[in-house]
Order: C-alpha cells, then sequence, then structure tokens
C-alpha cells in the first residue's frame, strides 16, 4: 500500500534571521613551516522588519568562519526607523574610508543600490531607497558604514523628539 506522503511531512520552521555572504577571503599566515590558510567571512543578517546586523568571522573552515559570522553579527544587530517603506530623511556618513549617501525614494521605486549596500538595506526591511558609496570598494567597511548610517538616523531622530518634548 503506497504511503501518502502529505500526512508524514514536517513543517520547517523559519530562520529568525535571513543571512547573505558578501565576502569570503581565505588568509594566509607565513611560518617558518610554510603557509597556513584560514577563512575570513563577512555576513549581513536580518529579519526584514527593522534589525540588520554585520558580522566578520573566521576560521580553520568555511563553515566555522560562517557560523562565527553569524553569532558577530548577532551581537552587533541595529534598530532601523522605517518610515513607511523608506527612511525620514538623506543621510551622508563617512567611517573610515567609506562614505555612504543614503537618500528616501518614492514608493514603488525599489533599491537602487550596489552590492553590500543593498544586502544591509534589503535585510533591514527598507523596500525603497537610493544610495550611493564613495571612497573605498571594500564590502566590509561599506556595509559597517550603512549599518551606522541607519543607526545614526534613528539617533538623530530620537534627539529632535526630545528637543521638541522640552
Amino acid at each position: 500500500m503506497p504511503r501518502n506522503d502529505k500526512k508524514f511531512r514536517v513543517k520547517k520552521e523559519k530562520p529568525e534571521f535571513d543571512q547573505k555572504l558578501l565576502d569570503l577571503a581565505r588568509v594566509t599566515r607565513v611560518v617558518k613551516g610554510g603557509r597556513r590558510f584560514r577563512f575570513r567571512a563577512t555576513l549581513v543578517i536580518g529579519n526584514r522588519k527593522g534589525k540588520v546586523g554585520v558580522g566578520v568571522g573566521k576560521g580553520s573552515d568555511v563553515t566555522d568562519a560562517i557560523r562565527k559570522a553569524f553569532d558577530d553579527g548577532k551581537k552587533n544587530l541595529i534598530n532601523v526607523p522605517i518610515h513607511g517603506n523608506t527612511i525620514s530623511h538623506d543621510i551622508e556618513y563617512k567611517s573610515g574610508s567609506a562614505k555612504v549617501l543614503l537618500k528616501p525614494a518614492p514608493e514603488g521605486r525599489g533599491i537602487v543600490a550596489g552590492g553590500a549596500v543593498r544586502a544591509v538595506v534589503d535585510f533591514s526591511g527598507i523596500k525603497d531607497i537610493v544610495s550611493k558609496s564613495f571612497g573605498t570598494s571594500n564590502k566590509l567597511n561599506v556595509a559597517r558604514a550603512t549599518a551606522e548610517a541607519l543607526e545614526s538616523l534613528n539617533y538623530s531622530r530620537n534627539k529632535k523628539e526630545r528637543t521638541v518634548k522640552a
């Protein structure tokens, strides 16, 4: 008698955070006996509802590095204030040599951003935004600058609310 597979299927639970691997680098350390290889993973995690984090992890193999990067991303989670489907105002932020410009966009425009900025903005839950990154093209630095810019947006909004109430 054939078994009906529909009755026996187990529902998979959705993970709390989505993740995207931005960069995977093989880093080398030269010692007396030769070269020692390790892997560095750069990961963006987010729940698409206002929480996003950028994590970096190093390990002797790829899966170990990705797991460490995921844990680091969880530690560095930030809350992003979303107004409708976009951000409240323009922001230009500089972190190291990475400079990021983020502008709100009208509904339906989509995410106009490249590489690392697109990943951070997408996982934060913003659906309409225009951005440009200047300076370095290093994915890790650009992702961190974008996350810091979105976090400072939150602080500037709270600062305005405090001054109005006082």
